[in-house]
């Protein structure tokens, strides 16, 4: 019998008493009397960084005032209010999409205590945008902003079939000789907008 064979026989055999899913407790969790500042302060502490607007009208001129912006010749936006050059409908391979320099995308809803960002592929072809780009900014309404993950949990809904994840600033490791290192796989700069 091949070893891998009487491995995974072995493992059949197995016999593990199930354990019940936890129940989701209800409680006293924490509320954050500024959630926009306890947010801000988790976002910036992650790497990324956060602004408010007072609208979205503001948006196009915080981005072109950025040396980035200025340089980026591959720009993604699912927001309306700022125009992009990449038309995610058009390519088929998302493997074409390793050049693309900024996406802009809006983020469901938001944690307070640990600066995560709900996200979608909902309205997305390619969800391989949010770790391919360069630069991610994304908008989120500050009234969306929750204090805990258990209120996150209770909101976050994937399409079916689909995908969603919590994203919380740049990509970063400090897995190598204990040594952090921004944008080591995935975007290199998180800009955040609360309107």
């Amino acid at each position: 019998m091949p070893s891998k064979t009487e491995i995974l026989a072995k493992l059949n055999r197995q016999i593990l008493d199930q354990v019940p899913l936890p129940e989701v407790l209800e409680g006293d969790w924490i509320k954050y009397d500024d959630p926009v500042a306890q947010f801000t302060k988790m976002i910036e502490a992650s790497g990324g960084s956060c602004e408010s607007l007072s609208d979205l009208s503001q948006l196009p001129s915080r981005l072109h005032g950025s040396e980035q912006w200025q340089a980026a010749q591959h720009i993604f936006s699912g927001i309306p209010e700022v125009a992009g050059n990449v038309e995610l409908e058009k390519i088929s391979d998302p493997r074409e999409l390793e050049f693309l320099d900024f996406v802009i995308y809006r983020g469901q809803f938001a944690v307070a205590e640990n600066g995560a960002i709900w996200l979608t592929d909902e309205q997305l072809k390619h969800r391989v945008v949010f770790f391919i780009t360069q630069f991610l900014v994304l908008v989120v309404e500050k009234e969306k902003i929750v204090s805990t993950m258990h209120e996150a949990y209770a909101l976050a809904k994937i399409p079916k079939p689909g995908f969603g994840l919590f994203l919380s600033g740049p990509s970063k490791t400090a897995d190598i000789e204990q040594s952090l290192v921004i944008g080591a796989h995935g975007c290199r700069e998180l800009q955040v907008y609360l309107v």
